[in-house]
C-alpha cells in the first residue's frame, strides 16, 4: 500500500516543479472539503478574490500568498476546473 501512495505523490512532481514558488504548504479540511495552499508562512493576506469556479486567491501586497480551493474533492484533472 505504501508503494501506491508514493507513486501518487511522485506523479505530482512535474506539476509541483512548475509552480513559481520554492515552498508550498498544504492543509485539507475534510469536513468542509476545502484545500488550503500557502506559498508563504506566515502569510497575512490583505486582499483576496473569489473566482467563478470557487477558488479564493489570497494576496499580500499584490503578491499571491495562497489559494483556497472550495469543494476540493469534486475536482478532477481535466474536469474544467482550474485557476
Amino acid at each position: 500500500m505504501a508503494a501506491v501512495e508514493v507513486k501518487k505523490m511522485l506523479s505530482l512532481v512535474p506539476e509541483l516543479l512548475e509552480v513559481p514558488h520554492s515552498r508550498i504548504w498544504t492543509s485539507y479540511d475534510k469536513e468542509a472539503d476545502v484545500l488550503y495552499i500557502n506559498f508563504k508562512k506566515p502569510s497575512h493576506a490583505d486582499d483576496s478574490e473569489l473566482t467563478d469556479d470557487d477558488i479564493i486567491i489570497r494576496y499580500e501586497k499584490e503578491e499571491i500568498v495562497g489559494i483556497t480551493i472550495l469543494n476540493a474533492s469534486r475536482r478532477k484533472i481535466g474536469s474544467g476546473h482550474g485557476v
